[in-house]
């Protein structure tokens, strides 16, 4: 690990935030994340910026250098955003760490608005936001993906039982207890946010989601990374997760509603029907794809009006299949989770972050 020191820049006394934002091969979006957050109306004085270089091989550590009051570069790299925000929360100095991606550009009273919710509601130990309604690439698969999670999000507004890292907010002293993110068991972008929030929870501390607290993606999204996204780095890590705490009757906000389980049962059940409906010959099976396939789409009628609302009617028609995908996706990794999951291995309890190695780096 390399470090940057920039304490004179931040001032002499503790800031209330310290930002982290963990970063691999973006000098072009790190810009724009960084311009985004100078122009907080959060005086500088209260709030520091740390970016953790995840051991990128182009300009990424020397974008940092220009403007963040710490840069740490992890070595044997890249360990993942998890690994990242750990190390990063080790120099932070405020009571408080926002977590922003590296591809999320802050609205002006972002950090203000955080500060304002902590000093609010001091059995809250934890808050995030929402994506914007304009994401930056104009194409089908990246409008569909950011546009829907701002929906879900701003369906669900107030208390939450899990968390969103992309721009986020901790208590620090929380945040180390819990031995931080789990980047042992998330060494990639995964769901180590969502883990994090159900240990939060467990706490009896507050998680609260304000859809009002905003970002802009700058995340570009193919069908392809859409599709290895959903299945690899969420539907299967969510199943197995759910597997292991025991939760899959539990209600919730956002994808643990009830009415979600159900929907991705039913993709499931499209999955598992359709091939029986070849190999056995059967027509019923048939059927009974079709029908779970008609029960997704009506249970998804608001999504797609509230879609055809404010982009277009053509737009909300070309997102069905996207819609669709998703479920059979979700579907698959949550039978394939169920199949594998007693082949995982037990899990330790987490120390706290300095207690042991975890969060160490070179």
């Amino acid at each position: 690990m390399t470090t940057t020191s920039g304490a004179d820049r931040a001032g002499a006394g503790t800031p209330t935030l310290s930002v982290i934002v963990p970063c691999y091969r973006c000098p072009g979006t790190l810009r724009d994340v960084i311009a985004g957050l100078e122009q907080s109306d959060l005086p500088r004085d209260r709030w520091e910026l740390i970016i953790v270089d995840d051991n990128s091989d182009d300009d990424t550590a020397d974008v940092a250098r220009a403007h963040a009051d710490h840069v740490l570069v992890t070595s044997n790299g890249p360990r993942g955003p998890a690994f990242a925000r750990n190390l990063g929360s080790t120099v932070a100095r405020g009571d408080v760490l926002v977590f922003v991606d590296a591809d999320v550009v802050v609205t002006p009273t972002t950090l203000s608005q955080f500060r304002q919710v902590f000093s609010a509601h001091p059995d809250v130990g934890s808050v995030f936001g929402a994506y914007d309604l304009s994401p930056r690439d104009p194409g089908l698969v990246s409008q569909y993906r950011n546009l829907l999670h701002h929906y879900v999000h701003s369906q669900s507004p107030g208390d939450a039982s899990t968390f969103w890292a992309g721009c986020g907010a901790v208590r620090r002293e929380l945040f180390m207890a819990l031995g931080g993110f789990d980047a042992k068991r998330y060494p990639r972008p995964q769901i180590e946010d969502i883990e994090l929030g159900y240990r939060i929870g467990a706490t009896g501390q507050r998680i609260l989601l304000v859809p009002e607290i905003q970002g802009k993606h700058l995340k570009r999204w193919t069908l392809l990374r859409m599709l290895k996204t959903d299945l690899r780095e969420r539907a299967v890590p969510w199943m197995l997760l759910l597997l292991e705490r025991k939760e899959l009757a539990s209600n919730g906000p956002l994808n643990l509603r009830v009415t979600e389980k159900v929907l991705t049962a039913l993709a499931g059940l499209v999955v598992l029907a359709l091939p029986l409906a070849l190999i056995l010959g059967d027509v019923r099976w048939l059927y009974v794809a079709i029908a779970a396939c008609a029960a997704i789409m009506i249970a998804n009628a608001p999504l797609f009006l509230w879609f055809a609302r404010i982009r277009s009617p053509l737009f909300a028609l070309a997102v069905i299949p996207l819609r669709l995908l998703f479920y059979f996706t979700s579907g698959f990794g949550a039978v394939w989770a169920m199949i594998t999951h007693r082949l995982q291995p037990s899990r330790a309890p987490r120390p706290a972050l300095g207690e042991g190695t975890d969060h160490a780096a070179a």
